[in-house]
Protein backbone atom coordinates (compact mmCIF):
# COMPACT_ATOMS: atom_id res chain seq x y z
CA UNK A 1 0.00 0.00 0.00
CA UNK A 2 1.51 3.62 -0.80
CA UNK A 3 1.45 6.30 1.76
CA UNK A 4 -1.07 8.10 -1.02
CA UNK A 5 -3.57 5.04 0.01
CA UNK A 6 -3.30 4.82 2.76
CA UNK A 7 -3.73 8.52 3.28
CA UNK A 8 -6.96 8.05 1.26
CA UNK A 9 -8.14 4.78 2.41
CA UNK A 10 -6.22 3.86 5.04
CA UNK A 11 -6.79 3.18 9.13
CA UNK A 12 -5.32 6.15 10.41
CA UNK A 13 -9.04 8.19 9.57
CA UNK A 14 -10.58 5.28 11.84
CA UNK A 15 -11.00 6.89 15.04
CA UNK A 16 -13.69 3.72 16.32
CA UNK A 17 -11.17 1.01 17.95
CA UNK A 18 -14.44 -1.41 17.15
CA UNK A 19 -14.59 -0.04 13.63
CA UNK A 20 -11.24 -0.62 13.00
CA UNK A 21 -11.11 -4.03 13.76
CA UNK A 22 -14.12 -4.98 12.05
CA UNK A 23 -12.63 -3.24 8.69
CA UNK A 24 -9.24 -4.43 9.13
CA UNK A 25 -8.23 -7.40 11.45
CA UNK A 26 -11.06 -10.07 11.06
CA UNK A 27 -10.82 -9.74 7.21
CA UNK A 28 -6.96 -9.80 7.95
CA UNK A 29 -7.39 -12.91 9.59
CA UNK A 30 -10.15 -14.41 7.56
CA UNK A 31 -7.96 -14.48 4.10
CA UNK A 32 -4.83 -15.96 6.29
CA UNK A 33 -6.26 -19.18 6.97
CA UNK A 34 -4.06 -21.99 5.19
CA UNK A 35 -5.37 -23.86 3.18
CA UNK A 36 -4.58 -27.19 6.04
CA UNK A 37 -7.30 -25.50 8.09
CA UNK A 38 -4.26 -23.58 10.63
CA UNK A 39 -2.63 -19.86 10.38
CA UNK A 40 0.75 -19.20 10.41
CA UNK A 41 2.66 -16.57 12.45
CA UNK A 42 2.28 -14.15 9.24
CA UNK A 43 0.04 -14.83 6.42
CA UNK A 44 1.07 -17.33 3.74
CA UNK A 45 3.59 -18.86 6.26
CA UNK A 46 3.37 -22.39 7.86
CA UNK A 47 1.08 -23.12 9.96
CA UNK A 48 1.66 -23.46 14.06
CA UNK A 49 -0.89 -24.05 16.89
CA UNK A 50 0.23 -21.15 18.70
CA UNK A 51 -1.40 -18.50 15.87
CA UNK A 52 -4.20 -21.05 15.40
CA UNK A 53 -5.57 -20.78 18.52
CA UNK A 54 -5.27 -16.92 18.65
CA UNK A 55 -7.26 -16.63 15.16
CA UNK A 56 -9.60 -19.18 16.23
CA UNK A 57 -10.11 -17.56 19.83
CA UNK A 58 -10.59 -14.35 17.95
CA UNK A 59 -13.36 -14.84 15.04
CA UNK A 60 -15.11 -17.14 17.72
CA UNK A 61 -15.43 -14.23 20.06
CA UNK A 62 -16.13 -11.88 17.10
CA UNK A 63 -19.42 -12.17 16.24
CA UNK A 64 -18.62 -11.77 12.52
CA UNK A 65 -21.38 -12.88 10.41
CA UNK A 66 -18.67 -12.98 7.81
CA UNK A 67 -17.28 -16.57 9.68
CA UNK A 68 -18.69 -19.67 8.36
CA UNK A 69 -18.62 -22.75 10.39
CA UNK A 70 -15.84 -24.57 7.85
CA UNK A 71 -13.78 -21.74 9.16
CA UNK A 72 -13.59 -22.60 11.94
CA UNK A 73 -14.18 -26.26 11.91
CA UNK A 74 -11.23 -26.62 9.45
CA UNK A 75 -8.95 -24.68 12.66
CA UNK A 76 -10.06 -26.79 15.27
CA UNK A 77 -9.42 -30.12 12.61
CA UNK A 78 -5.55 -28.50 12.14
CA UNK A 79 -5.17 -28.89 16.01
CA UNK A 80 -6.62 -31.95 16.27
CA UNK A 81 -4.38 -33.14 13.83
CA UNK A 82 -1.39 -31.34 15.18
CA UNK A 83 -2.07 -33.23 18.95
CA UNK A 84 0.68 -35.61 20.15
CA UNK A 85 -0.10 -39.06 20.83
CA UNK A 86 1.08 -38.42 24.42
CA UNK A 87 -1.71 -35.54 24.56
CA UNK A 88 0.19 -32.04 24.06
CA UNK A 89 1.28 -30.12 21.13
CA UNK A 90 4.62 -29.18 19.85
CA UNK A 91 5.45 -25.56 18.90
CA UNK A 92 5.97 -26.75 15.39
CA UNK A 93 5.46 -29.45 12.90
CA UNK A 94 8.87 -30.87 12.70
CA UNK A 95 9.07 -31.22 16.61
CA UNK A 96 8.62 -34.56 18.56
CA UNK A 97 7.56 -33.18 22.16
CA UNK A 98 4.97 -30.99 23.57
CA UNK A 99 5.43 -27.77 24.93
CA UNK A 100 3.21 -24.24 26.42
CA UNK A 101 1.06 -24.95 23.90
CA UNK A 102 -0.36 -27.44 24.73
CA UNK A 103 -2.36 -25.04 27.37
CA UNK A 104 -3.53 -23.03 24.58
CA UNK A 105 -4.91 -25.21 22.14
CA UNK A 106 -6.85 -27.15 25.08
CA UNK A 107 -8.47 -23.88 26.03
CA UNK A 108 -9.46 -23.21 21.66
CA UNK A 109 -10.48 -27.01 21.90
CA UNK A 110 -13.06 -27.06 24.94
CA UNK A 111 -15.64 -25.17 22.77
CA UNK A 112 -15.34 -27.95 20.10
CA UNK A 113 -18.04 -30.53 20.46
CA UNK A 114 -15.76 -33.13 18.57
CA UNK A 115 -12.87 -32.23 20.75
CA UNK A 116 -13.56 -33.96 24.01
CA UNK A 117 -11.32 -36.55 24.04
CA UNK A 118 -8.35 -34.23 22.89
CA UNK A 119 -8.70 -31.62 25.75
CA UNK A 120 -8.99 -34.73 27.94
CA UNK A 121 -5.70 -36.10 26.77
CA UNK A 122 -3.70 -32.22 26.68
CA UNK A 123 -5.00 -32.20 30.30
CA UNK A 124 -3.60 -35.32 31.63
CA UNK A 125 -0.23 -34.63 29.72
CA UNK A 126 -0.02 -30.97 31.62
CA UNK A 127 -0.89 -32.40 34.93
CA UNK A 128 2.21 -34.83 34.54
CA UNK A 129 4.67 -32.65 33.46
CA UNK A 130 6.88 -31.95 36.55
CA UNK A 131 9.31 -29.00 36.05
CA UNK A 132 12.74 -30.23 37.34
CA UNK A 133 14.06 -26.98 38.43
CA UNK A 134 11.72 -28.04 41.83
CA UNK A 135 12.20 -31.03 42.66
CA UNK A 136 13.21 -32.16 46.01
CA UNK A 137 17.02 -33.36 45.40
CA UNK A 138 17.63 -30.19 42.72
CA UNK A 139 16.70 -28.00 45.88
CA UNK A 140 18.54 -29.65 47.91
CA UNK A 141 21.71 -29.76 45.75
CA UNK A 142 20.61 -25.81 45.67
CA UNK A 143 21.57 -25.30 48.89
CA UNK A 144 25.06 -25.93 48.37
CA UNK A 145 25.83 -24.26 45.32
CA UNK A 146 27.52 -20.61 45.55
CA UNK A 147 24.78 -19.17 43.31
CA UNK A 148 21.89 -20.62 45.70
CA UNK A 149 21.50 -16.83 47.14
CA UNK A 150 20.82 -15.54 43.43
CA UNK A 151 17.10 -15.39 44.40
CA UNK A 152 15.09 -15.31 46.98
CA UNK A 153 12.07 -17.36 45.54
CA UNK A 154 10.15 -20.20 47.23
CA UNK A 155 11.58 -22.94 44.71
CA UNK A 156 9.23 -25.51 46.49
CA UNK A 157 6.48 -24.13 44.57
CA UNK A 158 5.86 -25.56 40.99
CA UNK A 159 3.98 -24.51 38.51
CA UNK A 160 4.87 -25.24 34.27
CA UNK A 161 7.48 -24.37 32.09
CA UNK A 162 8.05 -23.43 28.40
CA UNK A 163 9.22 -27.10 27.79
CA UNK A 164 8.77 -30.01 29.64
CA UNK A 165 10.70 -30.53 32.76
CA UNK A 166 12.55 -27.43 33.03
CA UNK A 167 11.62 -24.92 35.11
CA UNK A 168 8.97 -23.20 36.10
CA UNK A 169 7.77 -19.92 34.10
CA UNK A 170 5.30 -16.89 34.73
CA UNK A 171 3.28 -17.56 31.52
CA UNK A 172 3.27 -20.70 30.62
CA UNK A 173 2.30 -21.45 34.30
CA UNK A 174 -0.62 -18.74 33.89
CA UNK A 175 -1.88 -20.38 30.41
CA UNK A 176 -2.14 -23.53 32.32
CA UNK A 177 -4.01 -22.35 34.99
CA UNK A 178 -6.53 -20.43 32.87
CA UNK A 179 -7.32 -23.45 31.21
CA UNK A 180 -7.97 -25.38 34.45
CA UNK A 181 -10.03 -22.55 34.93
CA UNK A 182 -12.21 -23.10 31.49
CA UNK A 183 -12.25 -26.55 31.69
CA UNK A 184 -15.15 -28.29 34.56
CA UNK A 185 -14.33 -29.96 37.21
CA UNK A 186 -15.24 -33.52 36.53
CA UNK A 187 -12.39 -32.81 33.62
CA UNK A 188 -9.92 -32.58 35.78
CA UNK A 189 -7.22 -35.70 35.74
CA UNK A 190 -6.32 -36.65 39.01
CA UNK A 191 -3.35 -33.97 40.94
CA UNK A 192 -5.08 -30.77 39.29
CA UNK A 193 -6.02 -29.34 42.44
CA UNK A 194 -2.71 -30.41 43.97
CA UNK A 195 -1.08 -28.63 40.93
CA UNK A 196 -3.53 -25.73 40.72
CA UNK A 197 -3.02 -24.60 43.99
CA UNK A 198 1.27 -24.81 44.17
CA UNK A 199 1.53 -22.60 40.45
CA UNK A 200 -1.23 -20.17 42.07
CA UNK A 201 1.42 -19.60 45.22
CA UNK A 202 4.07 -20.05 42.51
CA UNK A 203 3.04 -17.06 40.72
CA UNK A 204 2.01 -14.67 44.12
CA UNK A 205 6.04 -15.70 44.97
CA UNK A 206 7.17 -14.10 41.74
CA UNK A 207 5.57 -11.25 41.82
CA UNK A 208 8.23 -8.09 41.28
CA UNK A 209 8.36 -5.83 44.87
CA UNK A 210 5.90 -3.15 43.37
CA UNK A 211 3.21 -5.39 41.66
CA UNK A 212 3.35 -7.39 38.13
CA UNK A 213 5.50 -9.98 36.67
CA UNK A 214 8.53 -10.16 34.70
CA UNK A 215 9.76 -13.80 32.59
CA UNK A 216 11.03 -14.79 35.37
CA UNK A 217 12.65 -14.24 39.10
CA UNK A 218 11.52 -10.89 40.96
CA UNK A 219 14.74 -10.71 42.40
CA UNK A 220 18.36 -11.38 41.79
CA UNK A 221 21.31 -10.30 43.80
CA UNK A 222 18.91 -8.00 45.70
CA UNK A 223 17.73 -5.92 43.08
CA UNK A 224 14.50 -5.94 42.14
CA UNK A 225 13.33 -6.89 38.69
CA UNK A 226 11.12 -5.03 36.73
CA UNK A 227 7.21 -5.79 35.73
CA UNK A 228 6.47 -6.13 32.33
CA UNK A 229 2.82 -5.22 30.47
CA UNK A 230 2.66 -8.98 28.75
CA UNK A 231 3.82 -11.31 31.72
CA UNK A 232 1.53 -9.64 34.09
CA UNK A 233 -1.66 -9.59 31.72
CA UNK A 234 -1.50 -13.31 31.99
CA UNK A 235 -0.77 -14.07 35.31
CA UNK A 236 -3.78 -11.44 36.42
CA UNK A 237 -5.69 -13.39 34.15
CA UNK A 238 -5.21 -16.33 35.86
CA UNK A 239 -5.50 -15.16 39.49
CA UNK A 240 -8.76 -13.08 38.61
CA UNK A 241 -10.64 -15.35 41.25
CA UNK A 242 -9.08 -13.46 44.22
CA UNK A 243 -9.65 -9.94 42.93
CA UNK A 244 -9.29 -8.60 46.44
CA UNK A 245 -6.03 -9.86 47.63
CA UNK A 246 -3.84 -7.24 48.11
CA UNK A 247 -1.31 -8.30 45.92
CA UNK A 248 -3.81 -8.83 42.72
CA UNK A 249 -4.96 -5.29 43.64
CA UNK A 250 -1.29 -3.94 43.49
CA UNK A 251 -0.41 -5.68 40.30
CA UNK A 252 -3.60 -4.14 38.74
CA UNK A 253 -2.84 -0.74 40.15
CA UNK A 254 0.63 -1.32 38.41
CA UNK A 255 -0.62 -2.27 34.60
CA UNK A 256 -3.44 0.63 34.95
CA UNK A 257 -0.67 2.99 35.74
CA UNK A 258 1.55 1.56 33.15
CA UNK A 259 -0.49 0.95 29.57
CA UNK A 260 0.39 4.58 29.05
CA UNK A 261 4.18 3.76 28.17
CA UNK A 262 2.86 0.75 25.99
CA UNK A 263 4.65 1.05 22.52
CA UNK A 264 3.65 -2.06 20.65
CA UNK A 265 -0.08 -2.66 19.38
CA UNK A 266 0.29 -6.09 21.04
CA UNK A 267 0.71 -5.25 24.37
CA UNK A 268 -1.46 -2.59 24.26
CA UNK A 269 -4.06 -4.99 23.14
CA UNK A 270 -3.43 -7.69 25.73
CA UNK A 271 -2.99 -4.39 28.64
CA UNK A 272 -6.66 -3.73 27.30
CA UNK A 273 -8.12 -7.27 27.77
CA UNK A 274 -5.96 -7.53 31.25
CA UNK A 275 -7.80 -4.10 32.77
CA UNK A 276 -11.26 -5.02 31.19
CA UNK A 277 -11.47 -8.56 32.46
CA UNK A 278 -10.35 -7.74 35.69
CA UNK A 279 -12.32 -4.51 36.06
CA UNK A 280 -10.78 -1.45 35.39
CA UNK A 281 -11.83 1.27 32.89
CA UNK A 282 -10.14 1.73 29.52
CA UNK A 283 -8.60 5.31 29.10
CA UNK A 284 -10.42 6.96 26.77
CA UNK A 285 -7.17 8.47 25.55
CA UNK A 286 -4.23 7.47 23.95
CA UNK A 287 -3.16 5.84 21.17
CA UNK A 288 -5.44 3.88 19.39
CA UNK A 289 -5.06 0.46 17.55
CA UNK A 290 -5.44 2.24 13.94
CA UNK A 291 -2.27 4.44 15.46
CA UNK A 292 -0.35 1.18 15.99
CA UNK A 293 -1.48 0.12 12.26
CA UNK A 294 -0.33 2.95 10.98
CA UNK A 295 3.38 2.65 11.73
CA UNK A 296 4.28 -0.90 10.82
CA UNK A 297 0.74 -2.55 9.42
CA UNK A 298 1.15 -4.72 12.99
CA UNK A 299 3.87 -6.13 11.14
CA UNK A 300 1.35 -8.47 9.46
CA UNK A 301 1.17 -10.56 12.98
CA UNK A 302 -1.74 -13.04 13.02
CA UNK A 303 -1.59 -13.76 16.86
CA UNK A 304 -1.63 -9.40 17.30
CA UNK A 305 -4.31 -8.78 15.05
CA UNK A 306 -6.28 -11.90 17.02
CA UNK A 307 -4.98 -10.20 20.46
CA UNK A 308 -6.55 -6.73 18.77
CA UNK A 309 -10.14 -8.31 17.86
CA UNK A 310 -10.36 -10.20 21.13
CA UNK A 311 -9.47 -6.67 23.09
CA UNK A 312 -12.38 -5.15 21.62
CA UNK A 313 -14.94 -8.60 21.47
CA UNK A 314 -17.78 -8.25 24.06
CA UNK A 315 -17.73 -11.84 24.47
CA UNK A 316 -15.52 -12.25 27.28
CA UNK A 317 -16.73 -16.45 27.16
CA UNK A 318 -13.95 -16.69 24.78
CA UNK A 319 -11.65 -16.77 28.14
CA UNK A 320 -13.47 -17.69 30.62
CA UNK A 321 -16.53 -20.51 29.00
CA UNK A 322 -16.24 -23.57 26.96
CA UNK A 323 -18.31 -26.51 26.70
CA UNK A 324 -18.07 -29.33 29.24
CA UNK A 325 -15.36 -31.71 28.77
CA UNK A 326 -16.36 -35.22 29.02
CA UNK A 327 -13.30 -37.33 30.23
CA UNK A 328 -12.78 -40.72 28.90
CA UNK A 329 -11.44 -43.15 31.30
CA UNK A 330 -8.08 -43.34 30.31
CA UNK A 331 -7.43 -40.01 31.26
CA UNK A 332 -8.95 -40.71 34.72
CA UNK A 333 -5.82 -42.52 35.38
Amino acid sequence: MTPDEKKDSGPVSHSNDSLFVSDFCLPFLRKSQNADGGWGFHPGSESRVEPTCWAIWALQASGDTLVSAGILDRGFQFLREAQLVAGSWAASPEMTTGCWVTSLACCVLTADASSHDAVAAGLKWLCDDWPRDSAPWRRLLARFSSEHKISAQDDSLRGWGWTPRTSSWVEPTSFALLLLARAPREAWPSGAEQRRELARRMLYDRMCPGGGWNCGNPMVYGVAGEALIVPTVWALLALREEPTRPEFVMSLDWLEKNVKDVRGAGSHALARIGLEICGRKWPTTGATFADFYSRNEFLQSVPVSAWACLALSDQRKWLTGGTPVRVPEYAKA
